[in-house]
């Protein structure tokens, strides 16, 4: 019962089928699980939500599932969406459900059944034809209750897809052969899923019988203090794939929240007691300036996604940034911090030459008055000599040439 009202006090509980059976369902040992998309390469901030919901009921001793919907994948859930989604062929959802897997098992503990499985809902679904799957489960769904769904009614006007309006059924069996197979009673959704949540309870109690103990809840949809939606940067989603958004990235995101919002962020995103968030609030409010706040969230979020090494080093490039002195960063650090103003060279350039190429620059005129001026570093040192050559040979780790103008403004030249 604990348990679950600190799953409440963290912010991460919206819909509740019954709250008292579940804490009581909780006082024993339980199997939960929650679905996840293969509709992209890589999940995101937002998903990481329910898998940090997933961890913390593995670290309650219960034991979780996470269902990659190589199935429900092909037909689209409608769920929060104004249109249509494009089909996925089988290639690319076999490429997405590699790799979605591959990021749980990050997440969630596997070193034995009793802890953690990660399944594909395909196993079951793709051996049913299309006259069993309507006689075993559609018969238990009318037409009327579908349409009553906020998932469906949404979408009338817009217009739905039969295969969408089918997706209900699809995610509410996942869950009958979860709770037959797996001996799983309780399943976990975004707040945009809570009419499949329901109607899974709903057939689970048609075919089991009403005393079947199942129940379900779901992880409201996190905004920000403004009421914008979150896990959006500049350059677009937050994605969990260190490729697609870097460590250093995240770790920025975050520790430019606002101060209202990093205390929410650090309930719902970490693993810190709520008395060490207390404390942590306490102390930021004593000197806001210092951003105590923001530096623990980007901390904790980027070491429980990524690792404490890739925390601590941006950490440490931040730090650079600051100090200009990114003579002492790694060719990975360079690479991440100035991937958006890069460009690749052959050969050499003078001086004023470079903050041309690299657009520093608007004329040699301006240029030459920036480097006068003291206004330009050169790999973490100032420089005034209009005819120094930036080349391989002065390059930090013998590639890169970091071009500082002002305080903030970088650039790279990547040597080829």
């Amino acid at each position: 019962m604990k348990f679950f009202l600190e799953l409440r006090e963290r912010g991460l509980v919206k819909d509740v089928s019954n709250e008292e059976a579940i804490k009581k369902m909780l006082e024993t040992p339980q199997t939960i699980y929650c679905g996840f998309d293969p509709s992209a390469t890589s999940m995101h901030i937002g998903n990481f939500v329910p898998i940090s919901i997933l961890m913390r009921f593995q670290q309650a001793g219960h034991k979780v599932i996470a269902v990659v919907g190589g199935a429900t994948g092909m037909v689209g859930d409608p769920s929060g969406k104004s249109k249509e989604r494009n089909l996925l062929d089988e290639e690319t959802l076999a490429t997405n459900y590699k790799l979605i897997k591959a990021q749980l098992e990050r997440f969630i503990d596997l070193s034995d059944k009793t802890k953690g499985e990660i399944v594909n809902n395909y196993d079951w679904h793709g051996e049913i034809t299309y006259l069993d799957f309507i006689r075993e489960y559609g018969k238990y769904f009318t037409v009327n209750y579908m349409l009553a769904k906020d998932v469906v009614a949404s979408r009338m006007e817009s217009g739905i897809s039969y295969a969408e309006f089918s997706y209900m059924l699809l995610q509410a069996s996942d869950f009958l052969n979860l709770y037959r197979n797996y001996d799983c009673h309780l399943q976990l959704g975004g707040s945009d899923q809570w009419g499949n949540l329901t109607a899974g309870l709903d057939l689970i109690r048609r075919v089991e019988g009403p005393k079947a103990t199942a129940e379900a809840f779901t992880a409201p949809l996190i905004t920000k203090s403004d009421g914008e939606k979150f896990g959006k940067s500049e350059e677009g989603a937050l994605y969990l794939d260190s490729e697609l958004t870097s460590p250093y990235q995240l770790y920025q995101y975050f520790y430019n929240a606002s101060d209202e919002d990093s205390i929410k962020y650090l309930k719902v995103f970490t693993f810190l007691t709520l008395e060490e968030i207390e404390k942590i609030a306490l102390e930021h409010e004593k000197n806001k300036g210092r951003r105590h706040a923001q530096k623990t969230l980007a901390y904790e979020i980027v070491k429980v996604i990524h690792s404490e090494e890739e925390a601590l080093q941006a950490i440490k490039m931040s730090e650079v940034l600051f100090s200009g002195k990114v003579n002492e960063l790694s060719p990975k650090a360079i690479e991440q911090l100035f991937s958006d103003a890069v460009i690749d060279l052959e050969g050499s350039l003078n001086l004023v030459d470079a903050l041309l190429e690299v657009k520093a620059a608007s004329s040699k005129r301006e240029a030459r008055e920036f480097i006068n001026g003291n206004s330009i570093m050169l790999n973490g040192e100032r420089v005034n000599d209009l005819d120094l050559e930036v080349s391989k040979a002065n390059a930090l780790h013998g590639k890169y040439s970091v071009i500082r103008r002002g305080k903030k403004r970088y650039f790279l030249i990547r040597h080829t």
